[in-house]
């Protein structure tokens, strides 16, 4: 494994829960067929297991007596004073540091947290926020939003929530006090970059949807645009997670291309960390028409395999999944999938190598919960993907690119790589015009005429340079005024195009 991943952005407070978060529905265990070990047995062998099965149960009444006066002896007599509650949860995870790593325990206070990550969704206004000089400053308005609707614009800074200065406050803090309960109201003052008069409004929350279906960049409109090169008519999504409405998304995505007239696909899997593997599966099932999808196996979860519908499917063009060390988990199940079926060439560097599934169990009546690990999963052709811990180079695992069709990034490409793609992703400032310099409001105003209120002499949104200077990146610089030159992209267009002439 990597010395270690990427450092994770502050940037982008919602695109932080996703990275490892790996959760899959619970997996039913089934009773295994009688054998002949079933068969009844010789008194003399009954009172031999009775009396091991008795010496098994007194070991462990021990162990949990020790267990039990360890917290006792703790609670009483140690020097400062400690919850039951800090005990038990450091006693849990101390199980499961014995277990592999995507094993793991949810406290009360993070399960907030992991829900929005898995399910891709939260209640709040809608803005992706950083902290600049100690400072929360607007990153983006998220398209559609209680925040986009209102006119707060990227570059703006936070000054008061609900009454209350932000200047000093976390990231935490501030995601704490912005997001609620959708249908309460929360109160905020904003300052633009253009202006010394701060602005207040009070937004009602609604459910905020995570976009994890991107395209190449954004329109005049802000939404996204599928089509990465209209001469050719090649298109381009981006999957960011596998949340429970990526293959909805996934689907519009699909069909606004088809309605643009596409003849080829790029499915850019890089930096996926996965999801849910039913979100895997449906996605896989949208462009193989027959055979096995994936399959997984465990100690204790029977064998299941997952296989394609004929049912119509997006299977009559050509087609390029791009990869890179960081895709794992769902993604792989993805780009395996595709590859084994020859639906897909794989470009770019050799996956992440996470092949087990994780059952997330609730405890405490829903308070809190355990992801644990109970099942391993392999790729149609059945090999692995796991890449166990003494896995060598050499060995089965993850999803290699197809022959010839290897693109290694380095460090510095992959960190521009990444840079270019926020870029893209940001909602740029549209100032309004002169006439309508009126007090935003949440009640007013849509995403389209929000959209047609950019003036003509506006940066245009996917230029880099206003967006570093909006979101106040100190990284708009003549270091970075080259345009970045996406290898592993490159390699796909050149393959598409040569299947295209074809």
């Amino acid at each position: 494994m990597p010395a270690a991943r990427p450092a994770r952005s502050t940037l982008f407070f919602v695109a932080t829960l996703f990275a490892g978060l790996l959760s899959l529905p619970l997996l039913a265990e089934e009773k295994p067929a009688a054998t002949k070990a079933d068969a009844p047995k010789p008194a003399a062998a009954n009172k031999k297991d009775a009396h091991a099965k008795e010496a098994l149960k007194d070991e462990d009444y021990e162990m949990y007596k020790s267990f039990a006066d360890t917290v006792d002896q703790i609670e009483r007599n140690y020097v400062k004073n400690i919850s039951r509650r800090e005990l038990m949860d450091a006693a849990i995870k101390g199980m499961l540091s014995k277990l592999d790593p995507y094993s793991s325990y949810i406290p009360p206070e993070d399960l907030s947290g992991f829900k929005t990550a898995v399910e891709s969704q939260f209640g709040g206004i809608g803005i992706q926020i950083a902290i600049d000089r100690g400072h929360i400053k607007v990153l983006s308005p998220m398209m559609d939003t209680p925040a986009y609707r209102a006119g707060i614009r990227a570059g703006d800074r936070i000054v008061k929530i609900e009454g209350h200065p932000a200047e000093g406050l976390t990231i935490d803090d501030a995601v704490k006090r912005l997001k609620g309960d959708v249908g309460t109201a929360v109160t905020l003052s904003f300052l633009h970059p253009d202006s010394d008069k701060p602005e207040t409004v009070t937004l009602k929350r609604e459910v905020i949807q995570v976009d994890t279906v991107l395209g190449d960049r954004r329109g005049d409109d802000d939404h996204w645009n599928f089509m990465l090169d209209d001469a050719k008519k090649i298109g381009y999504i981006r999957i960011t997670a596998f949340s429970h409405d990526t293959t909805r998304d996934l689907k519009r995505a699909l069909e606004k291309l088809k309605s643009e007239g596409f003849k080829a696909l790029i499915l850019d899997l890089r930096n996926n960390p996965g999801g849910l593997l039913t979100s895997a599966v449906d996605i896989c099932d949208l462009f193989v028409r027959e055979g096995v999808i994936v399959s997984t196996e465990g100690r204790n979860s029977p064998k299941k395999v997952w296989e394609a519908h004929q049912v119509p499917k997006y299977d009559n063009f050509p087609m390029a999944v791009l990869v890179n060390r960081y895709s794992a988990s769902a993604s792989e199940i993805v780009s395996a999938c595709l590859q084994d079926h020859d639906r897909a060439v794989i470009i770019g560097e050799r996956t992440w190598g996470k092949g087990s599934v994780q059952n997330v169990i609730e405890l405490e009546d829903g308070k809190s919960a355990l992801k644990l690990t109970t099942a391993g999963y392999l790729r149609p052709n059945g090999h692995n993907i796991h890449r166990y811990p003494d896995a060598k180079e050499s060995d089965e695992w993850g999803v290699k690119p197809n022959p010839g069709f290897e693109v290694r990034f380095s460090d510095a490409e992959l960190a521009r790589m990444m840079l270019d793609r926020r870029e893209r992703d940001f909602v740029l400032a549209h100032k309004k015009p002169a006439d309508k310099e009126d007090k935003p409001s949440a009640e007013k105003g849509s995403p389209d005429k929000a959209g047609a209120d950019k003036p003509a002499d506006e940066k245009p949104a996917g230029d880099v340079k206003a967006s570093k200077e909006a979101a106040g990146d100190e990284e708009a610089d003549p270091e970075h005024k080259d345009a970045f030159v996406d290898r592993q992209l490159q390699k796909a267009l050149e393959y598409i195009t040569k299947e295209l002439a074809k």
